[in-house]
């Protein structure tokens, strides 16, 4: 009798560990993981505070068809742009979702966004309410077009081009919101970084130097356009969600010559192509 009930409570017990591992195997084969990335390509401003209040994605080309992401601390999602450089960046989300196609996803802002702008005097700062459309408070819509996998991971990163994105109205002193926004996949390209450094001479500090707010611009091959961003305080910096091909660098810094990479720069799916230290030359007088 001992023996039988030892038999029936283990057969009880693969039983439930059979029907643990179907569920867990019909979940794995039937849902996707799907991150959102910002980044930032840098502008000319102090900040810029933006607030999203929710984030939402589509899996067809029906309107009704949209559905929120659930972010880990909820909504709002608040956020300064110009943080987001050399690297640095903010997961928006990072969810299970079904597999098929996604089509869409959308940012729905509010009106609560600013810029901070230098003033006439020193360390004067300017805050500025950003004139929202209200289109970006119904939702601003980016193309995704990917077939998600089960059981695959995706990451998404949503290249916020500042600079593109904030228009001074006139000379009312204004200032509209009209974002432009790159999106790439983690999945299928790759990063280019590096460091930059320049000579300086004075009382404290004699010699090679990182150098913090460089800008840095990325072309194509070809001479197309293809990003910007800015060095952190220790002169690094990194461009993220590049497709792979090769590419040239483009640097400027007050009181130095303008850097062209003279070779191109390969990059390649899922790796970072690190160009090493570029050392700035001191301009001429």
């Amino acid at each position: 009798m001992m023996i039988v009930k030892k038999l029936s409570f283990i057969a009880i017990a693969l039983f439930m560990i059979w029907g643990f591992q179907s569920c867990n195997t019909t979940e794995d084969s039937t849902t996707a993981k799907v991150q959102l990335k910002l980044i930032d390509a840098p502008g000319d401003y102090l900040e810029v505070n933006i607030e999203i209040v929710d984030i939402q994605y589509n899996s067809s080309e029906d309107e009704g068809g949209w559905t929120s992401f659930t972010p880990e601390n909820g909504y709002p999602i608040n956020v300064d742009l110009t943080s987001l450089i050399a690297g640095n960046s903010l997961l928006l989300t990072d969810q299970i979702v079904p597999i098929g196609m996604l089509n869409q996803i959308r940012l729905v802002l509010s009106d609560n966004n600013n810029v901070v702008i230098e003033g006439e005097v020193e360390d004067e700062r300017i805050t500025t309410p950003l004139d929202t459309p209200s289109a970006m408070q119904s939702g601003l819509k980016l193309k995704l077009d990917t077939e998600l996998e089960a059981g695959f991971s995706y990451t998404f990163i949503l290249d916020w081009d500042v600079q593109e994105s904030i228009v001074e109205a006139g000379n009312s002193d204004k200032y509209n919101l009209k974002p432009v926004i790159r999106v790439s996949t983690e999945v299928n390209s790759g990063s280019l970084s590096g460091k930059v450094t320049g000579e300086v001479s004075g009382d404290d500090v004699e010699g090679a130097v990182p150098l913090n707010g460089v800008t840095v611009r990325i072309y194509a091959a070809d001479e197309t356009y293809i990003s910007t961003t800015t060095t952190d305080e220790n002169g690094d910096f990194i461009v993220q969600g590049l497709a792979e091909g090769t590419y040239k660098i483009q640097i400027e810094r007050d009181g130095y010559d303008d850097y062209e990479s003279s070779d191109s720069v390969a990059v390649t799916v899922g790796a970072v192509a690190d160009v090493g230290t570029i050392a700035l030359v001191v301009s001429a007088i």
